[in-house]
């Protein structure tokens, strides 16, 4: 027990270690070069690595953070236990390390400089694309999506305009910015989760999960994407939430919930799905306790996010929500959908391939209700947290879109849970998806040796796929076997005020 803890706890060290490396060492395929004065952060060497080495360091990485966490996973079930703090200290200092660096895997960090670019520059970022501004040094830095306007909430692109400003025409400075913001979202979430927890054990779910989660590190700080903006509103939504009582104070707290869900979704617009875990839990409460329908609260907390989130894209102008649209019908080489998307013709039956997803979206969200971990109905927000991380943990699986740091927002939300069967087919999922962008970026704008193009022509496309489409079928198969029986522990479900009769 101590030692498949211990092992854990090293292959972690080693995944955050590999990643740090490959940023270290400088631009590489994995890590495109920053233009602006070197003295300016973030820094790195400049080796110049080959592709073999920091692919090579990347997968090395990968494995040894799901085997680590896998390892502290079973130790755990077997009654392992560590301090959580020390874990939490540790991954708050990995993530502020990371911050120093020049982000790695994609380039999304040089869209996010130029739409900020654009927008501190008086251009409007959800009409205008970076060729439209060649000359400009960070608005003309993208290297993909060079003729796409902005897919990001008003709320994420003052973030960007904000790293603009400071940034005053450097692309390294704006991006050092933007991992700043970054890093504070990472660690607000990470306290906030901490502090939501009510019992040692707890604390260090939390801290594996997400704080000192190798993976989410490298996607999310390392790799320095958004999402973790979105992320960092949600978790608070349901901490202020907390089982939001009948009463003037319930009212509040609805209404709080509400526009902190509405921040998070002028961010990333899946970050309104975390508003269905309160919904959920007002109107079960209604039912089992017998009062009246809660009309003032779900009233309170739909206003809330309604309120920021039209304000928002308001403010951002009629154009905010064109891409959106146009993203909702793509579909990423690495999930089952593309094998789906190439049998019947690559992008002729996108319709039939949303209805499918949001089909089996709500087939999973079922079965995630069901198998998910409950705790005691007396426990403030446990129902609404469960619920939440149910509608999360459905979209994310059944999504015809997705990539290996979208993952970030079932950690967070999972981590509120207790231990659960679901945490493997999670970490299998963040594992496998990881494998399928080495790294993320076209092949088209980097050097990869003939010999490596397997990974793009292969392992995403085909291999991933199909590893996706085993993780989903071992889901379905846990949950069924967990209708009856307790995910946490395998024991049979007690019945209580929080379990269906």
């Amino acid at each position: 027990m101590t030692r498949l803890g211990t092992g854990g706890l090293w292959g972690i060290g080693a995944g955050v270690a590999c990643f740090a490396a490959t940023a270290l060492l400088g631009p590489s395929v994995f890590e495109p070069e920053l233009e602006g004065p070197r003295a300016e952060p973030p820094y790195a060497l400049d080796v110049h690595p080959s592709p073999y080495l920091v692919i090579g360091l990347v997968v090395a990485g990968i494995a040894a953070s799901a085997l680590g966490l896998g390892l502290c996973f079973a130790a755990v079930r077997r009654g392992w236990r560590v301090r959580a703090l020390p874990l939490v200290a540790a991954g708050l200092l990995a993530a502020a390390a990371f911050m120093f660096m020049p982000p790695v895997g994609s380039t999304d960090h040089l869209n996010y400089a130029s739409y900020g670019r654009m927008a501190a520059t008086g251009h409007d970022p959800y009409r205008t694309r970076a060729v439209d501004l060649p000359k400009d040094p960070v608005a003309g830095a993208p290297e993909e999506w060079r003729t796409t306007p902005s897919v990001y909430g008003p709320v994420a692109t003052g973030g960007q305009a904000f790293a603009a400003w400071i940034g005053s025409g450097s692309v390294r400075l704006t991006v050092f910015v933007l991992s700043v913001l970054n890093v504070l979202a990472f660690a607000a979430t990470a306290l906030i989760l901490y502090r939501m927890s009510t019992t040692e054990e707890r604390r260090l779910r939390t801290a594996l999960l997400w704080t000192c989660n190798p993976l989410v590190l490298f996607h999310l700080v390392a790799g320095a994407h958004n999402d973790v903006l979105a992320i960092a509103p949600m978790v608070a939504a349901l901490a202020v939430f907390g089982g939001a009582a009948a009463g003037r104070a319930g009212l509040a707290r609805s209404l709080a919930a509400g526009a902190l869900a509405g921040l998070g979704t002028a961010i990333k617009l899946p970050a309104a799905l975390v508003a269905g875990g309160p919904a959920w839990g007002l109107l079960r409460r209604a039912r089992t306790e017998r009062r009246k329908w809660p009309v003032g609260h779900l009233a309170a907390l739909v206003a809330g996010g309604a309120a920021v989130t039209a304000l928002s894209y308001a403010l951002a102008g009629p154009h905010a929500l064109d891409q959106v649209r146009e993203a909702s019908n793509m579909v990423s080489f690495a999930t089952p959908w593309h094998l789906l998307d190439e049998s019947l013709g690559r992008g002729s039956q996108r319709d039939v391939i949303k209805l499918g997803a949001m089909l089996l979206g709500l087939v999973l969200l079922l079965l995630l209700v069901r198998a998910l971990p409950r705790e005691d109905a007396l426990v403030p927000g446990a129902e609404e947290r469960r619920v939440a991380a149910a509608i999360a943990l459905a979209w994310l699986l059944a999504a015809p879109y997705a990539l290996p740091w979208y993952d970030g927002f079932g950690w967070a939300l999972l981590a509120l849970l207790p231990w659960t069967r679901i945490d493997w087919i999670l970490l299998a999922h963040t594992t496998a998806l990881s494998l399928a962008y080495l790294p993320a970026r076209a092949p088209a704008r980097i050097r990869l040796p003939d010999d490596l193009e397997w990974l793009f022509t292969v392992v995403r496309p085909t291999v991933v796929p199909w590893t996706l489409l085993a993780i989903l079928t071992a889901l379905v198969a846990a949950c069924l076997r967990s209708s009856g029986r307790s995910p946490a522990t395998g024991a049979p479900r007690r019945a209580s005020a929080g379990s269906p009769g």
